[in-house]
């Protein structure tokens, strides 16, 4: 029964007797403001020119969508990175339409989508491994543990990611946020992991870089939530939900 247990240890603290382990995407196992930022440019690039706006227009849309240009990071509530993205580009509707620019939400929709397609063929542009990504995966697949990612992106874009990256064939089960009607902090996401991998709460661990993907953890009630201080949230903000905080992924040690 036991056989295919994992026990990690986390700076001083264990966790034992897993067998699943669900990771946020963007900004625990990729670097978080490296592809966010690129991608919100190149959609609020397009959006101002298809309405042929100025580049006051273009900073603004990279901010209200999250990108702080100026501090080279993300917001902490997002919505880039935090969010879905029907609500990312709401905002951008919403700063459009109080200029009562016309049929935006056409726009808006077309340009994250020829986003997608654009940037489908430059992902070594945009997606930078997080430390110790490669190893910790192969370490796991050795000790026999389930992955999963539960992302705010979608589930298609996630599995480009995944291929590009070389380590979908290491990962047990995908779940965008396209996939739910609930997105987190909502344990939507994790329940159905669950359930589709016939694994137990208690024998399940969630590792996120934002307040979300702790909470998702805590309100599905798997057994430990572990936060990650290389995305969204600090350490002193992550320690307020958890206990199990690291430097980053290539912290996770199995013993």
């Amino acid at each position: 029964m036991w056989d295919n247990m994992v026990n990690f240890r986390l700076d001083d603290l264990e966790i034992n007797n897993i067998e699943l382990i669900i990771f946020d995407k963007d900004g625990t196992l990729v670097d978080l403001y490296h592809y966010w930022s690129q991608m919100t440019s190149l959609r609020s690039k397009l959006i101002c020119e298809k309405l042929k706006l100025d580049l006051s227009h273009k900073k603004r849309l990279d901010l209200i969508m999250g990108v702080d240009e100026k501090e080279k990071k993300l917001r902490e509530d997002g919505p880039v990175g935090v969010k879905k993205r029907e609500i990312v580009m709401q905002v951008a509707i919403d700063y459009l339409e109080s200029y009562s620019f016309d049929n935006v939400y056409k726009i808006c929709f077309n340009a994250f989508e020829e986003v997608n397609e654009i940037s489908s063929s430059k992902l070594s542009k945009l997606i930078k491994p997080i430390n110790g990504l490669y190893e910790l995966f192969e370490n796991l697949v050795k000790s026999s543990c389930k992955i999963a990612i539960a992302t705010t992106d979608t589930y298609t874009r996630t599995k480009l990611i995944m291929d590009y990256l070389d380590l979908r064939d290491k990962t047990d089960y995908i779940i965008g946020a396209d996939l739910v009607k609930e997105c987190k902090p909502s344990p939507e996401m994790i329940n159905k992991i669950l359930k589709d991998l016939s694994i137990e709460k208690e024998k399940t661990i969630m590792v996120g870089d934002a307040i979300t993907d702790i909470e998702m953890g805590l309100n599905a009630k798997i057994k430990a939530s572990v936060g990650v201080c290389t995305g969204l949230n600090p350490r002193e903000k992550l320690l307020e939900k958890t206990k199990y905080v690291i430097n980053d992924i290539s912290e996770i040690r199995i013993v």
